[in-house]
């Protein structure tokens, strides 16, 4: 006997509250572009510029008491991680220690950069510093376009292909969920504060990718069930796709927001910003395809067989159907 968590033959009406969910989206993307422009986002070393610091000891590296002893310098953003590599000896213990640029300065004094290592040096006189390597503020820039560029190429590339297995208008759809996705994290770190960096990049594109895969899941059952169902109604039929594929979703995004959620209790600080923006992006992700990408479909109407040509005579267009 198989454990189901969604009861067979379920039959939720997912527009029966339409305007106010995709009413509510509307709002929480605007909100978000508000909080981005008003508030703007606070960038990590990544996009700020900042100094790193490679450090070697003959002892363990203890992360917790090199950021204690960096602390009293109040240098601002510090990110302290070890470094691993298969070619490193026993006596090697590798840290990096990244420091933000500092306000007016476009890079870490080399005053700032002595008192981090005699701190350092506090904790474990053992402590070498064999490379200081700078981020300027260029660079920063560069980083901030590459990413962008990252972000949209990414959509666009979805975009061409939801286009190519189904028709233009679950095309728009997948991409407007992708949009409020990516939007409403982009809002959601603007309003808290979370350090957003390269990791948070990478968050995005693994948020986009996940959405998606949910969305494609949706409308694939929907393309089968167009063909299936020749004179239901688009808006039952959207509805039964969803339903037919609710189990999956539950299952899928439950035991993911399992798994991260135990990350950012006990993964700690280094990885925190990164979870949470992909947890975050789970729940919107799932929303959005369910309630987002359904809806433009529903609006812009499709064709029961796009493999041939329209007849008028047919009645093949499910916008002409009244609900």
């Amino acid at each position: 006997m198989r454990l189901r968590i969604v009861p067979d033959n379920t039959k939720i009406d997912f527009f029966r509250a339409a305007r106010i969910t995709f009413g509510a989206s509307i709002l929480a993307m605007i909100a978000s572009v508000v909080l981005f422009f008003a508030m703007g986002l606070n960038f990590g070393i990544d996009f700020q510029g900042g100094t790193t610091i490679r450090t070697e000891a003959e002892n363990p590296v203890d992360v917790a008491a090199y950021r204690q002893a960096i602390a009293p310098l109040d240098l601002g953003d510090v990110i302290i991680t070890e470094v691993f590599d298969p070619s490193f000896g026993d006596d090697k213990n590798v840290a990096s220690v990244r420091i933000q640029a500092q306000e007016g300065a476009e890079a870490v004094s080399a005053e700032t950069i002595a008192a981090v290592e005699t701190a350092l040096q506090g904790v474990d006189p053992t402590i070498t510093f064999p490379s200081v390597e700078s981020v300027g503020p260029k660079v920063s820039g560069e980083l901030i376009q590459s990413a962008i560029f990252a972000v949209l190429g990414s959509l666009v590339a979805i975009l061409f292909y939801i286009w190519l297995r189904f028709e233009w208008q679950f095309a728009v759809g997948a991409l407007a969920a992708l949009v409020h996705d990516v939007v409403l994290t982009i809002g959601l770190f603007a309003a808290i504060q979370i350090k957003f960096d390269l990791a948070i990049i990478a968050a995005l594109l693994t948020i986009v990718g996940y959405s998606i895969n949910d969305t494609v899941v949706v409308f694939d059952r929907a393309r089968e069930n167009l063909r299936k169902y020749k004179t239901m109604p688009l808006r039952d039929l959207l509805n039964l796709s969803a339903n037919e594929t609710l189990s999956r979703t539950v299952m899928t995004s439950g035991t993911t927001l399992l798994a991260l959620l135990a990350l950012i209790v006990l993964g700690g600080d280094v990885i925190r910003g990164f979870v949470f923006a992909i947890f975050w992006g789970v729940l919107v992700g799932t929303y959005s395809s369910i309630y987002v990408a359904k809806n433009i479909v529903l609006m812009l109407g499709v064709k029961r067989d796009w493999d041939k040509k329209d007849d008028p005579k047919a009645g093949t267009q499910f916008a002409n159907i009244d609900a």
